[in-house]
């Protein structure tokens, strides 16, 4: 029980000295850039709780998950379909090979040409950079399947969406889960991107607008609550791929086992 609580606390560990020793160090250096831990926490609290929620915290993550969302809805089918299918894979290489390699905030001012200052034109950066690590896992994970399965499916005649189900996804998921995860972070940077150009709210606003008027406690307090919501979505995608997965952590956990016991019978 107490090995466990241990554990459990082992990665409080470092955030707490990091903090522990940057109040130390900031409240009698009086550096303009880094301010006081205490007065960081003021204004956390003060804005955050909750005067800012409303109208900057809680449209920024719509929009982060909204997009998304959508490149998953995109991300995964795609990628499948063209690791499922070596001709259609084969004529949509060279496409899909130059839209990954444009950077997503460089079209920030086609997307407000073609889209406006809306929410259509962060939707469109975000998803323009998420959505790689999830099509091109699942891709992978698609042509990764075993071979063997899918020509016995062949020969006993399973219709290709029911191959798709019930073999391709199921192999393919574990390498679809890396790549929403990824994807995920990538989503959360494009969202703060996003709304520093042509924007009246969000997170990435607050920052900058607190950047430009030098409330630099201000600034931190997006930064710090930026971090904070990377590691909380973070935390419920691995619950969330911990259940969805269970049955691979299952297998991967037996494997060093079994490896271990025919190591000693031999």
């Amino acid at each position: 029980m107490t090995r466990r609580i241990g554990y459990l606390l082992l990665p409080a560990i470092l955030p707490i000295a990091v903090l522990l020793g940057y109040g130390i160090w900031s409240i009698p250096a009086q550096n303009f850039y880094f301010p006081p831990l205490p007065e960081i926490i003021g204004f956390f609290r003060d804005i955050w709780l909750f005067d800012r929620i409303g109208s900057d915290l809680v449209p920024s993550l719509a929009r982060m998950l909204s997009a998304y969302a959508i490149s998953i809805g995109l991300g995964v089918p795609i990628g499948l379909a063209l690791g499922f299918s070596r001709l259609l894979r084969t004529a949509c290489e060279p496409v899909v090979e130059f839209l990954r390699a444009l950077p997503a905030p460089a079209l920030i001012p086609f997307a407000l040409l073609i889209f406006g200052a809306g929410n259509g034109s962060k939707l469109f950066v975000i998803v323009l950079g998420a959505i790689w690590p999830i099509l091109l896992n699942s891709l992978d994970g698609a042509r990764g399947v075993d071979r063997t399965q899918l020509d016995m499916a062949r020969s006993y005649q399973v219709p290709r969406l029911a191959r798709l189900r019930h073999i391709v996804l199921p192999a393919a998921s574990p390498r679809i889960f890396a790549g929403m995860r990824t994807s995920l972070a990538i989503a959360l940077i494009l969202m703060v991107v996003s709304e520093m150009v042509a924007s009246s709210h969000g997170l990435g606003y607050f920052v900058l607008q607190a950047q430009r008027s030098f409330a630099i406690p201000e600034m931190w307090t997006g930064i710090i609550l930026l971090g904070i919501l990377g590691f909380l979505l973070n935390a419920i995608f691995l619950r969330i791929e911990n259940r969805v997965l269970f049955w691979h952590r299952a297998v991967t956990r037996k494997r060093p086992t079994k490896a271990r016991s025919e190591a000693t019978d031999a």
